[in-house]
């Protein structure tokens, strides 16, 4: 490989909240560690590797020069975004109108959420659910509407059509999120799936918010379709947000962007990201999607989703054979596990509460899965060198298991 997956960086004092927990922070892993046991990162979703050299010296080439005042984005910004999603999303026809800067996906998200919606109103989710997506619709006021995946026969996660329809109507939504891939459960669906789901939505007229940040991180040779892709009717309903920042962990930087074919929407959406002079792209965001989407870029994310793919096989294949009470759906997408501990618990006379505690005590700090929407859950990272997964299995199986 060209780039470094294997080398274990020191994130220490370097403003990582996936290794320094803020104890003033209201989530995330909280307890002592044994001594003897380093503390392995495997929560919150950024990645323990060096991201690609061009983003680095993008931002350091632009800090060279003395003056930081008003700027706006540059031709290059928009070149950069078109040429990335024709090359690894097949998109054509997108234009610099089309593409509009977010303050991060979750920001794009309630602006049109306040677009589409008014106060009060009930917005359909599949669950289980990204905690992001609960927070940020409870906090402005809209109701979440549940419409539950469901695992087949052959341990795949599938959307309930039937349902979405059911809830929809009920409920009188005008408005739904779509998470493709999907976080938690990893899913990425395939082309039909999403007409499907795109087909009940027209038919109940309801605007679509896809969120597709994870949209690169690929597994094992799957495929993204882009939603708004699917069919003509899609292309006008929904508003996508994607960013660089899952892609290259660049969370610390902030910036995302949306790509909106509908003129209405669009104009809704700056005028609604305009109203708090707050939705405003920091230069170092712009420079670091132009480092990130250069041609180092897409061999950087082709190598990372070979990493990622052979850390994901390796856990899969190690709850299967040694920790079998422990149910888990291989995810094709994100790099994020998501365990189902409910029969272990129950055969074990085991809680959740206990099974996380124990993991932070053995240095392996997950999240909670139940804040998922789902009830005796636990999501894991998988995002850092191989030698820390297999270190992280390992005293799952001596110490956090073996109850």
């Amino acid at each position: 490989m060209k780039y470094d997956f294997t080398s274990i960086i020191d994130r220490h004092n370097k403003d990582s909240i996936a290794v320094d927990v803020p104890s003033q922070l209201g989530f995330g892993p909280k307890g002592e560690t044994k001594e003897g046991f380093d503390r392995i990162p495997m929560w919150v979703a950024d990645m323990n590797f060096a991201t690609v050299d061009t983003i680095a010296k993008a931002i350091i080439d632009r800090a060279q020069h003395p003056c930081f005042g008003y700027f706006a984005p540059t031709p290059e910004y928009f070149e950069k975004i078109i040429a990335w999603q024709k090359k690894r999303n097949k998109v054509n026809g997108l234009e610099f109108k089309h593409i509009g800067y977010e303050n991060g996906v979750l920001g794009g998200v309630v602006a049109a959420l306040n677009v589409f919606c008014s106060k009060g109103d009930n917005v359909l989710l599949h669950s289980p659910t990204y905690v992001g997506f609960t927070g940020s619709l409870l906090n402005n006021g809209y109701h979440i509407v549940h419409s539950p995946l469901i695992l087949d026969s052959e341990g795949i996660w599938r959307m309930d059509y039937e349902d979405m329809d059911k809830k929809i109507k009920e409920n009188k939504i005008h408005a739904a999120i779509f998470c493709s891939p999907h976080n938690p459960c990893g899913r990425v669906w395939e082309k039909e799936e999403i007409k499907k789901a795109m087909e009940v939505y027209k038919k109940n007229d309801v605007f679509v918010i896809s969120d597709e940040i994870w949209s690169d991180i690929l597994l094992n040779g799957h495929k993204h379709t882009p939603t708004q892709s699917v069919s003509p009717d899609a292309k006008q309903r929904t508003v996508a947000l994607y960013a660089p920042s899952k892609t290259f962990n660049l969370a610390g930087l902030i910036g995302a962007y949306h790509i909106v074919y509908n003129d209405w929407i669009r104009e809704r959406m700056d005028k609604e990201s305009s109203l708090s002079h707050y939705n405003s792209m920091n230069v170092f965001s712009m420079h670091a999607l132009i480092g990130a989407y250069q041609p180092e870029g897409y061999i950087w994310v082709d190598e990372l989703n070979q990493v990622l793919s052979d850390n994901i096989n390796t856990a899969c294949d190690f709850f299967e054979k040694q920790l079998s009470d422990i149910s888990v759906v291989k995810p094709e997408g994100t790099y994020m596990l998501f365990l189902d501990c409910s029969k272990y618990c129950e055969n074990k006379g085991d809680t959740i509460d206990a099974l996380l505690a124990r993991g932070i005590e053995y240095g392996v700090l997950w999240q909670d899965g139940r804040m998922f929407q789902h009830p005796c859950a636990i999501r894991l990272n998988l995002a850092l060198p191989k030698v820390k997964v297999e270190e992280a299995l390992k005293r799952m199986k001596e110490y956090i298991f073996k109850k």
